[in-house]
């Protein structure tokens, strides 16, 4: 990681490393206490967010997560909080997939590298 780096990169990182469906990278960026927070269930630590990741990844096949309209409402040196739309693309079961939601992200900077503490993601209702 880069001395310089920011929560900004941080955040695309998780997200290019998401795509490409290599958990150890995301991990990197990751608190060793993270809570997630998904539709389906609540998730605290590296083990339990893994395996919330990788039953995702074997259930949307040729999956393309992006990250959009990124918001970032709290800033200081050693703590950042952001709000954004994700959308999830790609085939279960032989049929297209596509979910839309929202997210929040807080990081936290320790020993100089910003870290996920917790990130909550939930789908966006029929009127957003």
């Amino acid at each position: 990681m880069d001395a310089w780096e920011g929560p900004e990169d941080v955040l695309r990182r998780i997200e290019r490393a998401t795509n490409a469906k290599d958990f150890d990278e995301v991990a990197r960026h990751l608190d060793s206490a993270a809570v997630y927070w998904f539709t389906d269930g609540s998730f605290r630590g590296l083990v339990a967010i893994r395996e919330a990741f990788e039953r995702t990844w074997r259930t949307i096949q040729d999956e393309a997560y992006t990250l959009s309209d990124i918001r970032w409402v709290i800033r200081t040196d050693t703590a950042a909080v952001c709000v954004y739309n994700f959308r999830s693309q790609g085939t279960v079961d032989g049929r297209p997939f596509d979910a839309r939601g929202r997210g929040t992200n807080v990081l936290h900077r320790c020993e100089g590298a910003w870290k996920v503490v917790h990130e909550h993601l939930s789908r966006a209702p029929a009127d957003a």
